[in-house]
């Protein structure tokens, strides 16, 4: 149970009176002289959160995990996220399960919960029982490589992107498609992605595809693509780099300008809250527009290298 509270800044004129959060929710003034750069730069209200034990629940927390930050994601994404059998520096124990989470979702969610001076707890979920959990309130974000697609946005809220990438295919090395330069290339090609995606959804902007049966998870999508069943699957490029790094005989197509035709939201991911939390929407990109892009491109380069 947290208290979600709102501490103002006063600006005064020649002092700035701040409140700074201190452990168990005391507070203590300083108080110094602004400079002319400070002046200019420093906005007329400044707020800080305080986390007390008090008020505002996070729908998630159960007595059993109160005062923790418990996020949704499958566990089984990679570079994203993915089980490992042993606790790392990264990873992170899955609730109720013998096993451990890892990937650069995992990192962005530990940063996350650092933050905001509280636990983080792993679900693992499948893909599609994601967002009906976060509307049940069995959990209180979602942070698994999801897209903001607008229809999604119709049920819940999204924070700004913590990563941008493209979307690209993967086929078997030897196939007719390997050396493939544009979508027409796939002409007639039997083409899988997984389901709920974005990228099942992108399928159908190939000319005469023979649209493959969605599958639940990427294991199963490698495998219809090494057997033979289909000739390619749809990915970002992550989980594309993922995907090849621990299957030889598969390799990435990327078309660049004469690739998929895709939104914004399409290439981007971003955190999934439910609508009406919204002062955790504000913290939680309050504590994004903190990580910079090298950072984040530390942290996927980092998951790329771990994953299994």
């Amino acid at each position: 149970m947290i208290l979600l509270l709102k501490v103002e800044a006063l600006t005064l004129t020649d002092f700035i009176l701040v409140f700074i959060k201190r452990p168990m929710a005391l507070f203590f003034i300083s108080i110094y002289e602004k400079t002319k750069s400070e002046e200019k730069t420093m906005r007329k209200v400044i707020s800080f959160i305080a986390l007390l034990g008090l008020g505002f629940t996070l729908a998630g927390c159960t007595e059993e995990n109160e005062g923790a930050l418990v996020v949704g994601l499958e566990c089984n994404y990679a570079p994203f996220n993915w089980t490992v059998a042993d606790e790392s520096d990264v990873a992170v124990e899955i609730d109720g399960v013998n096993a451990y989470c890892d990937g650069y979702d995992v990192q962005m969610a530990q940063h996350i919960a650092d933050e905001l001076d509280m636990d983080l707890v792993i679900r693992k979920i499948e893909w599609d029982g994601l967002i009906p959990a976060l509307l049940a309130e069995e959990i209180d974000v979602i942070l698994a490589g999801m897209s903001p697609t607008p229809v999604r946005a119709e049920t819940v809220s999204f924070t700004n992107e913590y990563f941008r990438s493209e979307q690209v295919l993967v086929v078997d090395s030897s196939s007719v498609y390997a050396n493939a330069t544009s979508l027409n290339d796939f002409d007639g090609a039997s083409v899988v992605a997984q389901l709920g995606t974005l990228q099942d959804g992108l399928i159908d902007q190939i000319i005469n595809v023979n649209h493959m049966t969605a599958l639940t998870d990427y294991p199963s999508l490698v495998q219809s693509v090494s057997s033979g069943v289909s000739d390619a699957l749809v990915a970002e490029l992550p989980v594309a780099e993922s995907i090849v790094a621990s299957n030889s005989n598969l390799v990435i197509v990327r078309l660049g300008v004469d690739g998929f035709t895709v939104d914004l939201t399409d290439v981007s991911v971003s955190v999934a809250l439910r609508q009406e939390d919204t002062e955790l929407l504000a913290l939680i990109n309050d504590i994004l527009d903190g990580i910079s892009e090298e950072t984040r491109n530390e942290w996927m380069s980092a998951a790329l290298i771990r994953q299994p």
